[in-house]
C-alpha cells in the first residue's frame, strides 16, 4: 500500500477524527453538508463572527448603529451632512446654500465606528465624516481633518485610487477581491476562516470528500516580525507606513509599525507577537490588567521589572494617544518608557 506525504495523511486522519468526534457528540456522524469549520473548532467558530474583525462591514439591512440613531446631523467646512435612517434603507446627504447631494449608504464599514465607502458618477468616495460611537454622533473621518472642500462632490467625501479601495474592501470583507479586482457580487462582510487560514476552504472540502488534504498553516508557528508582516497586511507594516509617509499621531493605529519600533521587539520572539497578546477569535480586551501576563512571559524571567508598579504595565508602558481631529483614543504599541509630556515619537 502506497501513503501519501506523512504530515498530509496525519492532517487528514487528525481532521477526520475531529468530525467523528463530533458526530458522536450528537449521535451520529454529521452529512458532508452540514460539516462546516465549526466542526472541529466550535469554540473560535461561534466567537469570531461577532468580532469587529468578523463584522467588518454593515450592509443595508445590518446597520445597526444608523438604526439606533435615524437622523445624524453635522456641520463642518461650511458644509451640513445628515445621515438618515427610513425603512431599512440609510442615505448620506450633504448641503451647502446651493444645493445638495444625496447617497444611499452601501457599505458601512466598520463595527462601532462607521465610515461609509459611498459610490457616485462611477467612482467610490470615503465619507469625509464617520459615524462615532465614542460620542454616538458624526465627525470628520480619521485622516481627513486637513481636507478642505470646495464643491458638493469634495464635501461628500474623498475619492480613492482602485489600489485603495480594493485595499479596502480585501480588509474589510472575504470574496470581494479577486487579483486586484472588485468582485463584489461574491462579497461576504468581515474576515471568515479563510480570509485568515489560507487553504480552510479545500482542506474542509477534502475532509468531506475522504481525501487527505495538508491543513492550513497554524499562526500560531509565526515568529514575532513574520506576524507583524501578516496582521500587517491590512494593519499596517512598517516597510507601509514608511513608504507612504504616514508619520504623526495618526499612525498609532499602525500596530504593527509602532510595535517593530519598540525596544524590546525581537523578531524572532513569539512572545512579542501580537498574538501573544491578542486572540483574533474574540473581541480585544480593553482591562490594562489583562495584559500584564504577556508582559511578565518577558520581565519577570528577564528579572527586569518595573520599579513603579507589578501591574497594569500597559497603563503606562503603552499610553494611550488621541488621534487629532477624531473622538477616539489607541493604545500606542510602542512599548517604551513613557513620561508626561514626551513628544509622541513617531
Amino acid at each position: 500500500m502506497t501513503a501519501g506525504p506523512r504530515p498530509a495523511r496525519q492532517s487528514w486522519l487528525a481532521a477526520a477524527a475531529c468530525v467523528a468526534l463530533a458526530g458522536a457528540a450528537h449521535g451520529a456522524a454529521p452529512r458532508p453538508a452540514q460539516t462546516t469549520c465549526a466542526t472541529c473548532h466550535r469554540a473560535q467558530a461561534q466567537s469570531q463572527p461577532h468580532t469587529s474583525m468578523g463584522i467588518g462591514l454593515e450592509l443595508p439591512p445590518n446597520q445597526e448603529s444608523l438604526e439606533a440613531h435615524p437622523k445624524l446631523t453635522l456641520e463642518a467646512n461650511g458644509y451640513r451632512y445628515q445621515i438618515e435612517r427610513k425603512n431599512g434603507v440609510s442615505t448620506y446627504a450633504v448641503s451647502d446654500g446651493s444645493g445638495a447631494l444625496t447617497l444611499p449608504i452601501r457599505y458601512a464599514f466598520g463595527a462601532r465606528n462607521l465610515t461609509f465607502v459611498l459610490e457616485y458618477q462611477g467612482r467610490f468616495y470615503e465619507s469625509l465624516v464617520t459615524y462615532y460611537a465614542e460620542i454616538e454622533g458624526l465627525g470628520i473621518t480619521m485622516g481627513d481633518d486637513r481636507i478642505k472642500p470646495h464643491n458638493l462632490t469634495e464635501a461628500m467625501g474623498r475619492q480613492t485610487s482602485e489600489q485603495e479601495i480594493a485595499d479596502c474592501f480585501g480588509c474589510h470583507a472575504t470574496g470581494a477581491v479577486s487579483g486586484a479586482k472588485l468582485t463584489l457580487a461574491s462579497m461576504q462582510p468581515g474576515l471568515n476562516c479563510e480570509r485568515c487560514h489560507a487553504g480552510a476552504d479545500a482542506h474542509m472540502q477534502a475532509m468531506v470528500g475522504g481525501k487527505p488534504a495538508p491543513a492550513p498553516r497554524k499562526l500560531g508557528e509565526m515568529a514575532a516580525e513574520e506576524m507583524s508582516s501578516f496582521c500587517g497586511e491590512c494593519h499596517h507594516t512598517w516597510e507601509t507606513v514608511v513608504r507612504q509617509r504616514l508619520f504623526g499621531q495618526k499612525n498609532v493605529r499602525f500596530q504593527p509599525y509602532r510595535l517593530a519600533l519598540s525596544q524590546c521587539f525581537l523578531g524572532d520572539d513569539k512572545r512579542i507577537r501580537c498574538t501573544a497578546c491578542h486572540d483574533p477569535h474574540v473581541e480585544v480586551v480593553r482591562e490594562d490588567a489583562h495584559y500584564d501576563r504577556a508582559c511578565l512571559s518577558c520581565h519577570a524571567v528577564s528579572g527586569k521589572t518595573c520599579p513603579k508598579a507589578d501591574k497594569n504595565c500597559v497603563s503606562c508602558h503603552m499610553p494611550k494617544v488621541p488621534v487629532f481631529g477624531a473622538p477616539v483614543v489607541f493604545n500606542d504599541h510602542n512599548i517604551r518608557v513613557a513620561h508626561a509630556g514626551d513628544p509622541y515619537p513617531w
